[in-house]
């Protein structure tokens, strides 16, 4: 009798390994440190400031991760490494992973105990303030954290900004803008375009219905509302980011949480909309387009 593969249960089991050891590299500035020139190991390990029993382990498991790669005993970035998560570059991301490093990855300990009681598990599980209400009181972390935001969604913004039929409008509203990136990129490439934004925290059901009755309120016969983020599939299999953001928001919020497409619609169509559709854009994000 022939065993099911074990590999992917030691993979997502022990998948913390890995995750951990790409944040520490972020951490360390690792990649930006390698987008100036190739460096050797004494090198590398020298301008990290790394354990010598450490590094040569450290640095070879970021190659057979897919991160760094090898040549003549010189270690460089990968080119998605390079493009990403060189902070130097406009196209860096590292934000989130900052955050994630800093902050997710000790919330995600209590997960059961969230699973359990349906309560967050980030600084309010200790006395802390509301997640929110301290990040605007800080506006260094305030800062951190929308550029984690940016990072997250910019590749969704771009497509957006040149997808979506533009033309036919002639002003725009972002609502959870973060720094600003859907607008500057749709203001780019559509110069006839003004906008403005406003912030926004994680919501209830009963605030996501609020928000889309007033988009549908304000906004002309014709005038449109642009829904995206990593909406998860109607099926509920297979967007895997989506479902576990869903979960994060259960370690954040009191009440956040994703959704699908199919809520999404619906949402729009109880407050008026005559017409939805769900577009794919990059990876796990997708947009619910409602038409007033």
């Amino acid at each position: 009798m022939n065993e099911p593969p074990l590999d992917l249960i030691l993979q997502i089991g022990l998948g913390f390994w890995a995750s951990k050891t790409l944040l520490s590299a972020v951490e360390m500035e690792l990649f930006t440190e390698l987008a100036k020139h190739p460096q050797d190991l004494e090198s590398l390990q020298g301008r990290l400031g790394l354990h010598p029993r450490s590094a040569r382990d450290f640095f070879d498991a970021l190659v057979a991760l897919g991160f760094l790669e090898r040549r003549d005993n010189l270690y460089t970035n990968t080119s998605s490494a390079d493009f990403f998560l060189d902070k130097r570059k406009p196209s860096y991301i590292g934000g989130v992973l900052e955050m994630a490093n800093h902050r997710l990855y000790p919330f995600w300990n209590h997960l059961t105990a969230a699973l359990r009681t349906g309560e967050p598990q980030n600084e309010v599980r200790s006395g802390g303030p509301n997640f929110f209400a301290a990040l605007y009181a800080d506006p260094e972390r305030l800062k951190g954290f929308l550029k984690a935001m940016t990072g997250l969604s910019r590749g969704a913004n771009a497509i957006i900004a040149t997808r979506f039929p533009w033309k036919n409008y002639k002003t725009v509203v972002d609502v959870g803008t973060a720094q600003g990136d859907l607008l500057m990129q749709v203001t780019l490439s559509n110069p006839h375009i003004s906008g403005i934004g406003f912030d926004l925290p994680e919501g209830s059901l009963q605030e996501k219905k609020l928000l889309i009755r007033k988009a549908f309120d304000a906004i002309p016969s014709g005038g449109a509302l642009i829904v995206y983020e990593s909406i998860i599939d109607d099926d509920r299999s297979e967007n895997v980011f989506g479902l576990l953001m869903s979960l994060n928001m259960l370690i954040e919020t009191p009440e956040g949480f994703d959704y699908n497409g199919a809520d999404c619609m619906s949402w729009m169509k109880d407050a008026g909309f005559r017409e939805t559709r769900l577009e794919r854009l990059l990876g796990p994000d997708s947009m619910v387009v409602g038409i007033k």
